[in-house]
């Protein structure tokens, strides 16, 4: 399958700048400036929310569980604005303020069917894993009269199956994902339904 938007590189940001993070602040006054769009926006914070409360649950150090914040709250900060540019334009500006790299290469392969790029670290791996499935559980929450309240796996699951719910959300991004993470979709949906930001 040919590839839509290609980053053709495998390297971002630089090993110098590991540990370089912006703060939360910081990256909303970015999001604020870039994204327009409310639902991208949220779809984005919700993402970051699932990173954090994984990385949190994962037991790793509040540094690390910063850094799986960022990587979900950014992912698609240039896609409201620049969508032919996406991911490049998000990746040259944390490039250009001397971000951590693994903040960069996460972005970069959230995506590996359209940038070219693999995930490689469990962040990455997490962050494609999440990413369609937080939208598309969101989606569903918003035909059920309860929202999330009672939300079951296997209503999810059905739900997938169903090629026409949600069209645009890639059944084959969310398998292979799950795959790549080794962590079964059942258990990615349970976590999406028990940690998702609800609006």
């Amino acid at each position: 399958m040919e590839l839509t938007h290609p980053l053709n590189r495998t390297e971002f940001g630089s090993s110098d700048h590991i540990g370089n993070l912006m703060s939360e602040e910081q990256a909303m006054d970015l999001l604020r400036d870039w994204v327009k769009n409310e639902k991208l926006l949220f779809h984005m914070q919700q993402v970051g929310h699932l990173l954090k409360k994984y990385a949190e649950s994962k037991g790793l150090p509040s540094q690390e569980v910063h850094l799986w914040h960022l990587s979900g709250l950014l992912h698609d900060a240039d896609w409201d604005q620049w969508p032919d540019e996406h991911c490049k334009k998000i990746i040259a500006e944390l490039e250009a303020r001397n971000q951590d790299p693994r903040l960069i290469k996460a972005i970069a392969s959230h995506g590996p069917r359209y940038f070219g790029v693999d995930p490689d670290s469990e962040l990455d791996k997490m962050l494609y894993a999440f990413d369609e499935l937080s939208g598309f559980v969101h989606a569903y929450s918003l035909m059920r009269p309860q929202g999330y309240d009672g939300m079951e796996i296997k209503g999810v699951k059905k739900r997938l199956k169903d090629k026409s719910f949600a069209a645009q959300v890639s059944r084959d991004d969310i398998s292979d994902a799950s795959q790549r993470a080794a962590v079964p979709v059942e258990d990615l949906i349970q976590f999406v339904i028990d940690h998702q930001l609800r609006e």
